[in-house]
């Protein structure tokens, strides 16, 4: 155990990559903060997340994979976190922190499901998986949204607020930890920024950055959306040095996917992006900075968004909930060289059709020691099977040469499906779905119908 409970801010981003920063080797982007971030702290170099946002969110916020609380998909009802699942938040209130999420929550937009519910003190978010986005049910964000301007759901009511929406997150989480900082409870800030997540929109001082630097004119947009995610780390950090409490904070800096609009401009030699079970679908930046605790090292041991859960009950003395599908990476980041027993991460983009059952074998992924498993056919176990140490860009399928490696796989991977079939319980859920999304309700609610 650590000598103090710090306080805690994770930053998990939005579709940015493992290859879409400055320190990973990207040849175009510079991100002086976020670079600052791995330079002071642990850095998990194998770390892994689930192939879209909502999946990854779940998993990070209950410690378990997030099929076995009901979510196997972004929409249609199947992105709602099940109400039996017990969240980050919950647990590090019981420990006696302070909780705010300042962003995205994507993990149902109904009342039952919001993170006032789930354990968060202070919500300060947007709708949907995205600003200004609505689908059929419930998943949907204030009608007539942007990135500029948005109208922010605060605590049981709308903001309208001014600014671009990753400076408006940042700038209220960084006014609530200040607040926060005189009171004797530790906080635990969640920083969930839209951005760089598409459409991109994006200041155009900040696309003026890359425009020209890259042929894809996309790709300088989302390049610049970063920037901005950058320069308000970079705020935050000063903040935190200004208050006096830089040496009591852990931060943690995660991306939530694998790549997309930067991928074509580099992908740190990965095969593949989000939505997949290949490396470049999965594998996340993990920065751990605790100044004058944690010294900054690389730990190459297998980890995952599962194992914040367990870590942060650890460090704090909180209780965990049992049956986890995480580790605590509190041995890694006293000693980032510390033993590390063999485990299995298991992927699966879900995602199949509504009404459909779900499909076992549809990209699906079984990562251990240095290889990495992939099935991506519907009907039966055709894995195919690489080695990472030696072929990172899984270009080689050596599947044929190692069948009791295959055989090992294809029965674990057996016993995990059926392990985690019982927790998906809002498959039916869009048939009863509402017509209108909360949000927009709430919004007619509160200003009067939208009239286009």
């Amino acid at each position: 155990m650590f000598a103090a409970r710090p306080n805690i801010i994770v930053i998990l981003t939005d579709d940015q990559g493992f290859g879409d920063l400055s320190c990973h080797g990207n040849p175009v982007l510079k991100t002086p903060n976020l670079d600052r971030l791995h330079d002071e702290g642990v850095r998990f170099t194998h770390f892994h997340v689930s192939p879209t946002c909502s999946p990854t969110r779940a998993a990070l916020l209950t410690g378990k994979h997030e099929m076995r609380s009901g979510i196997s998909h972004t929409i249609y009802e199947r992105e709602r976190l099940s109400l039996k699942a017990t969240t980050l938040a919950q647990v590090l209130k019981s420990a006696g922190y302070t909780t705010g999420i300042f962003g995205k929550w994507h993990l149902g937009d109904e009342d039952a499901y919001q993170p006032d519910k789930r354990g968060f003190d202070e919500v300060f978010i947007h709708g949907a998986g995205g600003i200004g986005q609505s689908y059929p049910g419930t998943c949907g964000d204030a009608p007539g949204n942007t990135y500029f301007d948005p109208a922010i759901w605060h605590n049981g009511h709308f903001e309208k607020t001014k600014g671009y929406c990753t400076d408006v997150f940042f700038a209220q989480a960084t006014r609530w930890i200040e607040e926060k900082r005189g009171t004797r409870a530790p906080f635990f800030a969640y920083i969930t920024p839209n951005a760089p997540h598409g459409p991109l929109q994006v200041r155009p001082e900040d696309e003026a950055r890359y425009t020209g630097k890259v042929a894809d004119k996309q790709a300088a947009k989302f390049f610049g959306m970063i920037a901005n995610i950058d320069d308000n780390v970079g705020k935050l950090l000063e903040k935190l040095k200004e208050l006096g409490i830089e040496r009591e904070t852990l931060v943690i800096f995660m991306n939530d996917n694998g790549g997309t609009a930067g991928v074509k401009v580099f992908n740190a030699g990965m095969r593949a992006s989000k939505n997949t079970v290949y490396q470049g679908g999965t594998r996340a930046a993990s920065f751990w900075r605790w100044p004058g605790t944690l010294k900054p090292a690389d730990c190459d041991r297998l980890a995952a968004h599962l194992d914040v859960l367990p870590t942060l009950a650890e460090l704090t003395g909180a209780k965990a909930p049992r049956r986890l599908d995480g580790r605590s990476l509190l041995p890694l980041l006293k000693n980032p060289k510390a033993k590390w027993a063999e485990r299995m991460l298991f992927v699966h983009t879900g995602r199949w059709e509504p009404g459909q059952p779900p499909s076992k074998y549809g990209n699906a992924g079984v990562r251990f020691s240095h290889y990495n498993a992939v099935a991506t056919q519907n009907a039966s176990a055709r894995w195919q099977l690489f080695d990472l140490e030696a072929d990172p860009a899984e270009a080689t399928d050596i599947s044929v040469q190692n069948p009791a490696l295959v055989q090992r796989v294809n029965a674990a991977y057996d016993s995990w499906w059926t392990s985690v079939l019982p927790g998906l319980e809002n498959e039916e859920a869009y048939k009863t779905a509402p017509k209108v999304n909360p949000f927009k309700t709430r919004f007619e609610k509160q200003f009067g119908a939208v009239t286009k």
